[in-house]
């Protein structure tokens, strides 16, 4: 079903293993916990593939492909999917896997202290047939539930038992944060958050080794300069990222090598909808943000060209809508807002705020490329149009706990659809929060939309394509139309690395060990 095949995305052929090697490398961002259903966000998820898998993985090409479970099959008709289990495979303690870990994983994960539980939305019932056979029946046909399931970790359940772990507690933690004990292909030997991580190949791992490591070391570091003088004195082997400004030096030097593509992930910013005033500013008993002509006037005042000429320079993409145009569902011939101050102004006005008005911007600091630049220009462009952002940037630890207590009047997010398909962020960002239904996990500001709400279960179960297509362009257009969000641009990918290193690059931005040789 995908439009664009990834070929382009991939930058090295992994050799055969050589000469065993350490390897060690540096991203700006540590992950959060290591409880694969604790929190949803890249950078857990991606480190965690390394250590924990699912029934399902994508591979170099990001392609579904099979993993603990080597077949799957649909169910009657549309009733669900059956998953045919790996034999002999074991977690890195020594314990076989089986059906009961399935299942457990998935009470675990669907659960309402988990992150993870929007997953699991369209399924009614999860039913172990034998040790080695699982049915998930969904509550409706789902053709893209076995792609939309890729990151789902398949945790033991006796050892959560064992060690208190039976829950994801990311407030305040449990053995599972720091600890590990997946069926992948390395192993967590140390965790010392925020300093270093430090992973070794699982002798056990039922896969075929490719790589040629012996052990990973992750530290995470949050100066870029920093980073990059690592990677040129060899003191790493690889960052993420490459500070777009030194892109060109680093091209200069025989010593290292820049591998650059375009994340599947869009930057966009999000308002407060439901909220009846703002926090961080003089309009404490109004909320600017619900009128949509005040958010069809910040549209217009973002100068996006600006933004990817001077910031990005030139390695990024604008944006129209919440996925990009290599995602399967993507709306052609959308409108976009236009860089137009003059209409902006018009459109305050409007709205009843020609002097303007003044609020709090709620921006990471080392979650995205560059992200409190951009929040920085971004913050000038809506001066120019009167209206005053007060700019709050802080570490990503710090950050989704404030957007999760709504302590915020607009915010940045950048989202990368899981699924590879437009359907996802509809679910996570567009559907009206219900924790019932396990939808809108992510739609910090509250945005509903009865029709949107509406479409979106018919967009999970309709396997005709056109038809298919027809409701995302509609629902695309709605959130276009009431500037539920503000999509600005689709992320580059730029990641450093020593000469003497192949490794693959995917447009999820996840960074695969196995994947890794050091020649």
């Amino acid at each position: 079903m995908q439009r664009l095949t990834y070929a382009a995305a991939l930058s090295a052929v992994i050799a055969l293993p050589a000469t065993a090697e350490e390897f060690t490398w540096a991203e700006t961002t540590d992950p959060q916990t290591m409880d694969p259903h604790a929190v949803n966000s890249a950078p857990v998820l991606g480190f965690l593939n390394n250590v924990y898998e699912g029934l399902v993985r994508r591979g170099k090409d990001m392609s579904v492909e099979p993993a603990l479970a080597t077949s799957w099959e649909p169910i009657g008709d549309g009733e669900g999917w059956r998953f045919f289990l790996r034999e002999g495979v074991t977690f890195q303690d020594g314990a076989a896997f089986n059906a009961d870990d399935v299942i457990f994983s998935y009470q675990r994960a669907s659960d309402e202290v988990s992150d993870t539980r929007s997953w699991f939305a369209p399924v009614s019932e999860v039913i172990k047939v034998d040790d080695f056979t699982v049915d998930i029946l969904t509550s409706a046909p789902n053709p893209i539930f076995p792609s939309s399931i890729a990151n789902w970790m398949i945790m033991d359940s006796d050892w959560a038992a064992a060690n208190g772990a039976e829950l994801p507690d990311k407030e305040n933690g449990n053995y599972a944060t720091l600890n590990t004990n997946g069926t992948g292909a390395f192993q967590v030997t140390d965790r010392q958050p925020g300093l270093s991580t430090t992973l070794v190949p699982y002798n056990g791992w039922w896969g075929e080794v490719e790589h040629n490591i012996t052990s990973a070391t992750l530290t995470p570091i949050q100066n870029p300069a920093t980073a990059l003088a690592a990677l040129l004195s060899g003191d790493v082997d690889f960052i993420n990222p490459v500070p777009i400004q030194d892109v060109a030096r680093l091209q200069q030097s025989a010593d290292v090598q820049v591998i650059q593509g375009i994340e599947a992930r869009i930057i966009m910013l999000g308002f407060p909808h439901e909220a009846d005033g703002l926090k961080y500013s003089a309009e404490t008993e109004a909320n600017p943000f619900s009128d949509v002509r005040v958010r069809q006037a910040i549209s217009h005042a973002i100068n996006v060209p600006a933004i990817l000429q001077t910031i990005m320079r030139g390695n990024a993409e604008p944006a129209n809508q919440l996925v990009s145009a290599a995602m399967n569902g993507y709306t052609e011939g959308l409108g976009s807002y236009e860089f137009d101050p003059e209409k902006s102004k018009a459109l305050l006005a409007e709205a009843g705020y020609a002097d303007g008005f003044s609020f709090g911007l709620k921006c990471p600091n080392d979650r995205y490329l560059n992200d409190e630049s951009v929040c920085q220009a971004i913050t000038g462009m809506l001066a120019q149009v009167g209206i005053t952002a007060t700019l709050d940037a802080m570490p990503v630890q710090n950050y989704w706990p404030e957007l999760r207590e709504d302590n915020f009047d607009m915010y940045l997010l950048g989202w990368s659809p899981g699924t590879f398909d437009a359907e996802h962020p509809i679910r996570f960002l567009a559907a009206t929060p219900n924790e019932e239904l396990k939808l809108g996990s992510w739609n910090f500001g509250g945005y509903s939309n009865a029709r949107v709400d509406e479409l979106l279960p018919l967009i999970q179960s309709t396997i005709d394509e056109g038809e298919r297509q027809a409701m995302l362009d509609e629902v695309a257009n709605i959130l276009y139309e009431e500037a539920a969000y503000v999509p600005m641009y689709v992320q580059p990918l730029v990641w450093g690395a020593g000469s003497n290193i192949d490794l693959t690059q995917r447009p999820d931005n996840f960074f695969i060990l196995r994947w890794v040789t050091v020649n």
